[in-house]
This record gives C-alpha cells, sequence and structure tokens, in this order.
C-alpha cells in the first residue's frame, strides 16, 4: 500500500483548527490574537499555554511545551504519530486509504517490552489451556467471564519454578535483563520465576504496553494474596493509573471518571458497562497519578472501600486533588463492602443510582469529622467544630461557606457570629498556597547575541531573502539548535518554495529540541515586516559575535602551543581580528 506524502499529512492537519481540538480537551479563553488555558502539561494555575489560531501552534511559557496539533494529540493523548494523525482524519471526516510513515525511534527499553509483551501471551495462552482450568473456574465464581478474561488480558502463572524464565532465554534475551525487568529472581539455587502457580492480572502504561503484574493466589495457601512486579525501569507504580488506556473514551463521554483503589473493582465496573473507571492500586496518591487525572477530568468521583481505611483514603486523596483546585464527589457505598463486592450483591443499578446520589467532598468531611466522637461531650464537640473551621477555611464560594456556618449555628446551637470570629482568626493565621506538583520552568536569559540569532531566524522562516543573506552573509550562529534550525530551514524552502510554521514543525518530525525553538520564535511575535536595515544589524551582531568566538578558540590555541612561530600566527590574527572588530 502506498505512503501518505507529506503533503498529504499537511493536508489532514490544515483541515482542523487546532483552537477547536485543544479547547475540546482544555478550556480556552480568547486574549488579544491568541487563546491561552492552562497547560495539561505541568501543575499550571495560571493559564500558561498560548494557542495561535494564525500560526496554528501552541507554546507553553512555563514548562516548553510547544508544536503543531499533531504533537498536542502525540503528547497529550500518547499516541504515536500515526496514531494521531488517524485521529485527526478522523476529526475532519477525512478515510485515509494509504499506510503512514512513522520513523522507528530505538525505544531505550525496547527489550523489557519484548520480555513483557512475550510474558503476557504466555501467561494469557496458559489460563486457555487444560492446566487453566481451575484459576478460570476460580475467576468464573468471582463472576469474571471469558470476555472479560479477554479485554484484561488475565492470564495464568504455572505451579512450575523457571517455565518462563527459560522460555525467554530461549528467546535470546539474558539472564540479568530478566531480573532486571521483575521476571524472574535469582536464588542460591539458580534462576526462578517471580510469579509462580497464581493468576496474572497485567498492569499497563498509560498508552497501554503492559509494564508489569499483580499475580493472585487461587488455591489455598499461606501465601501472600497478592505479588506485584517490582519497581523497575518501566514500572513506576505511582506513575500509573490502572485501566487509564481504555477509561479516556468513556471518561471524555461521560465528563466524569471515577477513581478507585484496585483493580478488582475497575475490571467489577467494566464488566457492567462503567467504563469510565480508574485505580490508583493503592490507598495513597502521587503527583504524577494527580496529573493523569487532570489530563482525564476536572470532575473526579472517590468510589473507595466503605471501611475505615477506606474512608480515611478517601479523605486523604481528596485533600491531595483539593490541593491542585479538584473538588471530588464522593461515591458512598453501604456495609462497608468495596465497590466490587458491592456490585456483585446490589447490582449495577443500584451502583449507578450510588453514582447520582454521590455527595460534595465538603459534606464527606462533615460526616467524617463526626466519626468516633461523642458530639454531647462540649470538648468533642469543640474538637469537631474546629475541624470544621478548617474545612469551612479552603470554601472559596461565600454562599457555600455560608450555608454550612447556618447548618452548623442551627444543628449545635452555636451562634454564627462565635464561628465566623472563629474562622477568620483561622485564615489570618494561615496562609493556603496552591500545591506545585512541578517547579515551574524559568524564563531563558538570552544575551544580545542569542536574541539577534532568534530574531534572524524569525524573518528566515517568513523570507527567501533573508535565507539568502543568511547563507552569503553569516558565517556562524550563537547556539547549536540555532545553527541546526538554519540548516533545516533551508532544505525546507529549497524542497517546498515556502514555509508555512505548522507544515514545518510537521516536517521536523521527532526533533522536540528544533520544534520548540521554532514555538519560541514564533511567539515572540515580532512584526511580520522587517527593514533591511534590521536584517544588517542582526547579521552585524552575529558576525561580531563570530569574530569574539574565533579570538576565544585562537587563545586557547596560544596557551597550549609550545611553538614560538605558531604562537606569534596566532597572536598576529588575534590582532587583526581585534581591528576588524
Amino acid at each position: 500500500m502506498p505512503m501518505l506524502t507529506t503533503k498529504e499529512i499537511n493536508e489532514i492537519r490544515n483541515s482542523v483548527d487546532i483552537v477547536k481540538i485543544i479547547g475540546e480537551f482544555i478550556p480556552l479563553t480568547k486574549k488579544g490574537r491568541n487563546f491561552f488555558g492552562l497547560c495539561p502539561f505541568h501543575d499550571d494555575h495560571n493559564p500558561s499555554m498560548s494557542v495561535s489560531t494564525e500560526k496554528q501552534i501552541y507554546k507553553c511559557f512555563s514548562c516548553g511545551a510547544s508544536g503543531n496539533v499533531i504533537n498536542f494529540i502525540m503528547d497529550y493523548e500518547h499516541k504515536s504519530f500515526s496514531e494521531a494523525i488517524i485521529y485527526l482524519a478522523d476529526k475532519a471526516g477525512i478515510k485515509i486509504t494509504k499506510d503512514i510513515y512513522q520513523p522507528k525511534k530505538q525505544e531505550k527499553h525496547e527489550p523489557l517490552y519484548q520480555i513483557y509483551d512475550i510474558a503476557t501471551k504466555y501467561y494469557q495462552n496458559n489460563i486457555n489451556t487444560s492446566s487453566g482450568s481451575k484459576a478460570k473456574e476460580y475467576l468464573k465464581k468471582r463472576k469474571i467471564d471469558d470476555e472479560i478474561i479477554k479485554e484484561f488480558q488475565i492470564g495464568l502463572s504455572l505451579n512450575k519454578i523457571d517455565d518462563l524464565t527459560k522460555l525467554l532465554l530461549k528467546k535470546g534475551f539474558t539472564e540479568k535483563e530478566l531480573v532486571n525487568g521483575g521476571i524472574t529472581n535469582k536464588t542460591d539455587s539458580g534462576f526462578q520465576d517471580v510469579f509462580i502457580n497464581r493468576i496474572i492480572f497485567p498492569l499497563w502504561d498509560v498508552t497501554g504496553r503492559v509494564i508489569g503484574y499483580s499475580g493472585r493466589i487461587y488455591t489455598d495457601s499461606d501465601m501472600a494474596k497478592y505479588i506485584n512486579t517490582k519497581e523497575t525501569d518501566i514500572f513506576r507504580k505511582g506513575m500509573l493509573l490502572y485501566n487509564y488506556h481504555r477509561a479516556k473514551d468513556s471518561t471524555r463521554k461521560e465528563k466524569f471518571v471515577i477513581l478507585m483503589e484496585g483493580f478488582m473493582d475497575v475490571i467489577r465496573c467494566y464488566s457492567v458497562g462503567i467504563q469510565n473507571v480508574i485505580a490508583i492500586m493503592g490507598t495513597s496518591i502521587t503527583n504524577d497519578q494527580i496529573n493523569l487525572i487532570r489530563k482525564l477530568s476536572p470532575n473526579v468521583y472517590l468510589c473507595f472501600d466503605n471501611d475505615d481505611a477506606g474512608q480515611a483514603a478517601t479523605l486523604a486523596i481528596g485533600n491531595e486533588l483539593e490541593k491542585v483546585g479538584i473538588e471530588p464527589k464522593i461515591i458512598k457505598l453501604s456495609n462497608d463492602l468495596d465497590p466490587d463486592d458491592y456490585i456483585q450483591k446490589y447490582g449495577v443499578k443500584q451502583f449507578k443510582l450510588a453514582i447520582e446520589e454521590a455527595i460534595s467532598f465538603t459534606d464527606f468531611k462533615l460526616d467524617y469529622y463526626k466519626k468516633g466522637r461523642n458530639l454531647k461531650n462540649n470538648d468533642e464537640l469543640t474538637n469537631y467544630i474546629n475541624d470544621i473551621i478548617q474545612v469551612i477555611s479552603k470554601i472559596d464560594d461565600n454562599i457555600k461557606r455560608e450555608l454550612i456556618i447556618s447548618k452548623i449555628s442551627d444543628e449545635y446551637s452555636i451562634s454564627k457570629e462565635v464561628l465566623l470570629e472563629r474562622l477568620n482568626k483561622y485564615i489570618s493565621r494561615n496562609k493556603f498556597e496552591p500545591k506545585q506538583l512541578k517547579p515551574k520552568t524559568k524564563p531563558e536569559s538570552l544575551d544580545k547575541y542569542q536574541k539577534a540569532e532568534r530574531q534572524l531566524l524569525y524573518y528566515m522562516l517568513k523570507s527567501k531573502e533573508v535565507i539568502k543573506r543568511y547563507e552569503d552573509d553569516v558565517s556562524y550562529l550563537p547556539t547549536i539548535n540555532g545553527r541546526v534550525l538554519a540548516n533545516e530551514i533551508i532544505a525546507y524552502t529549497n524542497k517546498y518554495g515556502h514555509i508555512n510554521i505548522a507544515d514545518f514543525i510537521t516536517y521536523l518530525g521527532d526533533k522536540q529540541e528544533l520544534i520548540k525553538l521554532v514555538s519560541e520564535i514564533e511567539m515572540f511575535n515580532l512584526k511580520e515586516e522587517y527593514t533591511i536595515d534590521e536584517i544588517n544589524d542582526y547579521i552585524k551582531t552575529l558576525n561580531e559575535f563570530s569574530v569574539i568566538n574565533e579570538i576565544e578558540r585562537l587563545k586557547n590555541l596560544m596557551k597550549n602551543e609550545l611553538d614560538i612561530m605558531k604562537k606569534a600566527k596566532y597572536a598576529e590574527t588575534i590582532r587583526r581580528l581585534k581591528i576588524e572588530e
């Protein structure tokens, strides 16, 4: 099948508006010529991402994320180049009848991904043989049928000490790779499989690649119920959310995501048609997981076990989400059941009703702090009121504050004036700073030579005349990326005759440093027209840098030169350059 040409790829890109596409993922507000929104690629509290309708590019002035609409879809949706093109073509109603060329990048951890791909197929094959009959029987008792087994790639490790290890060694992988990858353990008696006689639940990264496993016993045993893959180069538990890659489309459709504790809860929900579900696989949450959740949806529902540990986790995780501007809703389940058991006992309709009746995080905290307290005792009531004052202090909505204060006042016969006085004192003593998940990148400080370089490159992107002046009159640019970009501009113009910025970014492919530089240059918003005098000034400044750079080079040569005649020659060249300077 023939390949899509660069021209055809750019026609697909040109068929969509970057503002409309990005606006489907994050709210954008027009300011001047551009649109601005909270950057989804770092913890952004003040809109720092600029999106240009005119240039069809985006740029975050805080973290540096940049590119055209293809780059955005690749980074935001964790798609490959070809997947991003297919996505945009679908948006534009364009049918693709050709292959999309995707230059293969050398993946640093490719052997590990290959190991897990083979291991997953091995485990899946096992569960579908006679050796897997007991495991399947166990799963069916848990109401996990063949369709769910296949969907979630559930498999089985055999009751053999090194079966998978031997298979992978035959495939050409080394013992070191298998041990480092969390597949094999090294013991005094040799190498053996990490997972033996367990039902295997694969764990995926955000793109859907298997990067680890959780293995569960299914027979009577005094061994740990679950064991998980150790931390490896590709598996970081705190950087993944179970079922993330499946939940994206459903979350976008439903406009909210449900966060749960474990993968069995997610699988149960998925099996009854509730697909906008993810899990943290534990009771604590990391900054990386919070950033992933923010990408999915600002509307988050927490559904943890209804026992003391689950409710404590709900409070802790809700507080962390609240710090980044997300006030979650809480799904309350009865009888200390987890979501898996609740759905099996009461059915999907009752669970959906629980979703509809989810309470605000504030109301959850008002109830939570009552637990274990005798509120008829004045000391315990005072402690409860102090906890609630802290809750109210974090509410920005004055009406909501007023309603809660009125409710507390009526319920416990405490005057509103006393509550307001306590609230104001607490607020004055405590300043609440928004949580910074990642330090913001400071704007790069440019010297006059780097400024001249970028200004000249800006006009090279606009004019063949300036490109010619660069080729004829500029001998050197201050930065490596500047020099490489100048060569790319020349090559692109020679091939296509003119430059469209968004198309040029597609042409640059995976050269992220150059894409970032192009976006920075374009966001300078210099005037479109230039004068010859301005171009002459940029060239003069750059050539001045070239002379200074050459003088420094010669001085270093002089310093290390033992031959007196050569030293004198260097000195004379330096003298002449200084006169010219």
